[in-house]
Order: structure tokens, then C-alpha cells, then sequence
């Protein structure tokens, strides 16, 4: 495998930022669960932003090391990964609440975290180029439009309606009762098309235009904001 040591380098950049990713949108969905009355994210130490109760050993760090050095070598897919799925129980959420309402709150609450993170960043990133303090063309500015990028794809890729991702639960919940069991019966081959999705260039882009769209022009917003 002719991996220089640069692409190393990025790769174990890109890992990290998928790290701190994954375990913000975990602790979106632990977070949410826990302020709707249900205790077991609590329990479990899951409302955290520490990687370590996040992170899956090999969703979150093998197959993302794995796919890096993949790609880098001239593969066709490169990295992709999830978190360790936060655990709740609908039935302990606080009465007034309907279930699918709070299944829909805890399945965006995810996503939600990644947007939040993705903006703050290019916050933070702009206004340490407004004053001076970074350039544009230096490694630390690729690094925060990496982290931007990473989470603007966390973001769009997990709202897709397809299960087992939390965009599939958002879909469910809207389903009328009386067509819950033809979903779940389509849902069984939900996990083809996810792969389809991770697998196939063309399909990618469903997720990832709009993520670049929303990175470039969060930053230019940002950059005539601060008359950059």
C-alpha cells in the first residue's frame, strides 16, 4: 500500500474530527432523551461530550482508519463511521409528551449537534482569520474547513429517511399506524441502500452537494459579516 507519510497525517486529522463529530451527535441524542424524563443516557454516562463513552471500537476508529488508507491508496470509498447508538426508553419520557414526538426530538437532536458544531467552528475559524491570527492557506485552515465539512456531512447524511439512520426514525414517526408494517417490512432492505449510498459516487452526492454548498457559503456569509 503506497501511502505517503501526508496522507497518514490526514488521515489521522480526519479521524479525530470524526471522533469529536460522532461523540457531539451522541451527546445530542443522550442530552435530548435525558431532558424528556428519561434517565437511562444518564445512567449509562452517555449525556457527556467524552469521546470514550461514545466512541465504537470499530465503527468509530477501525473502519474510518481502514477506508482512510483505502482511499489514499487510489480506492474508490473512503472513510465512513458511526458512534455507539445512544440507548433510551420512550415509555419513561415525562407524560404530555407523545412518543412520536418525542422520537422525532431525540432522532434531529443528533444532527442538530453536528449543525451547531459545524457553525460554531466556522466561527471560531473566521475570526481567528479576521484578526490576524491564522491565513487561509495554512494547515490549521484546512483542518477547521475539514472539521466544517465533516459535520455539515454528519449533518445532511443522517436526516436521510432511510433506517437504520435517524432520519428513517424521523420518517417513521410521521407514518400512520395503519402503514407501519409495510415500512418496517421495506425497512428490512433499508441497510442495502445505505451501503448503495456509501458505495456508489453518484449516490454520495446526495449528501455531501449540500454539505459543501452550506461550508462554502456559511463561510462567505461569515466572511462579508466581518467585512473580510
Amino acid at each position: 500500500m503506497d501511502v505517503s507519510p501526508e496522507q497518514i497525517r490526514w488521515i489521522l486529522i480526519g479521524l479525530f474530527i470524526l471522533v469529536v463529530s460522532v461523540s457531539f451527535h451522541e451527546f445530542g441524542h443522550a442530552w435530548m432523551a435525558d431532558r424528556l424524563g428519561d434517565d437511562t443516557p444518564r445512567r449509562q454516562g452517555r449525556v457527556t461530550l467524552n469521546p470514550v463513552a461514545h466512541a465504537d471500537p470499530i465503527g468509530t476508529l477501525l473502519l474510518p482508519l481502514v477506508g482512510g488508507l483505502y482511499a489514499a491508496a487510489g480506492g474508490i470509498v473512503g472513510g465512513f463511521g458511526w458512534g455507539r447508538p445512544v440507548q433510551w426508553q420512550p415509555h419513561k419520557v415525562r407524560r404530555g409528551i407523545r412518543m412520536a414526538t418525542a422520537n422525532i426530538l431525540v432522532s434531529f437532536a443528533g444532527p442538530f449537534m453536528n449543525l451547531v458544531l459545524g457553525t460554531l467552528l466556522a466561527l471560531i475559524h473566521v475570526i481567528l482569520l479576521w484578526r490576524g491570527v491564522l491565513d487561509m492557506g495554512g494547515q490549521p485552515s484546512r483542518i477547521f474547513v475539514a472539521a466544517v465539512a465533516t459535520n455539515f456531512i454528519l449533518f445532511f447524511f443522517n436526516l436521510i429517511p432511510c433506517p437504520p439512520l435517524d432520519g428513517g426514525h424521523i420518517a417513521q414517526a410521521f407514518i400512520p399506524y395503519r402503514y407501519r408494517d409495510k415500512y418496517d417490512q421495506i425497512a428490512k432492505y433499508a441497510p442495502f441502500a445505505l451501503l448503495a449510498l456509501m458505495l456508489i459516487p453518484a449516490l454520495r452526492m446526495i449528501f455531501t452537494v449540500p454539505a459543501t454548498w452550506c461550508t462554502e457559503h456559511l463561510y462567505r456569509a461569515l466572511g462579508a459579516l466581518f467585512g473580510m
